[in-house]
């Protein structure tokens, strides 16, 4: 898996930038940084002049990577995404049996995640940690509709809709795939929110994943 992804490049909407950060030293300085800022101090109080203290270098720099905060946050869940899809396909493709399928992508989209030492530059155990905490500050803006027209989510979107693929192989009668699987994919960072956080609400901790809860949902719904 290291070795695969080490020779891939992970594709993100090239309209949510404006210049490739995967393209220069500083670029990837930038996304490494700009995930460790965000999660020492949260998104509302992160911005590119202290991005740019923490790297050593201009504001300005930085707007010449994005045009503002939320295109950085968008780019950062876009390629989250966009790493979880290699994962899935990668994890899935050689699998006969639907059921143990469905499960094994299931515990991919919701486990608990570690760093993956293939991508040097970018700590995806981290990076989860800020989609856990941010990532509805991706959709829920007013420009959502317009960011969907131009593709911003379509990562998001088909990694949903890969699973469901694979439910509808599990059960082809079951009428509502796409909102079990987003309910699952989106709920999955919702549930690990709340064992973090809001432990009295949640019947996930430290014995109880939340991959078991959807892999018993899952089990349950379809049979």
């Amino acid at each position: 898996m290291e070795i695969i992804l080490s020779n891939l490049k992970i594709q993100v909407n090239e309209k949510i930038y404006v210049k490739d950060p995967e393209t220069s030293a500083l670029g990837k300085k930038i996304i490494e940084q700009s995930i460790l800022l965000i999660d020492a101090i949260g998104f509302d109080n992160f911005t590119f002049k202290k991005l740019g203290e923490k790297i050593g270098s201009n504001e300005s720099s930085i707007y010449r990577y994005f045009e503002n905060k939320h295109k950085l946050l968008v780019y950062l869940s876009s390629w989250y995404w966009s790493w979880m899809e290699y994962k899935l396909v990668f994890a899935t493709t050689n699998i006969t049996d639907k059921k143990e399928k469905l499960n094994k992508a299931i515990t991919i989209v919701t486990e608990k995640i570690t760093d993956d030492t293939a991508t040097e530059h970018i700590n995806e155990a981290i990076l989860n940690k800020i989609l856990i905490a941010e990532f509805t500050k991706t959709l829920h803006t007013k420009e959502v509709d317009q960011e969907n027209k131009e593709g911003f989510f379509l990562i998001y979107k088909r990694v949903i809709n890969r699973i469901v693929t694979i439910v509808k192989e599990v059960n082809p009668e079951y009428a509502f795939a796409k909102s079990l699987v987003s309910t699952i994919v989106e709920g999955s960072l919702h549930q690990h929110f709340l064992t973090d956080h809001l432990k009295t609400i949640t019947d996930c901790n430290d014995t109880v994943t939340t991959t078991q809860f959807y892999l018993n949902l899952t089990e349950n719904v379809l049979r």
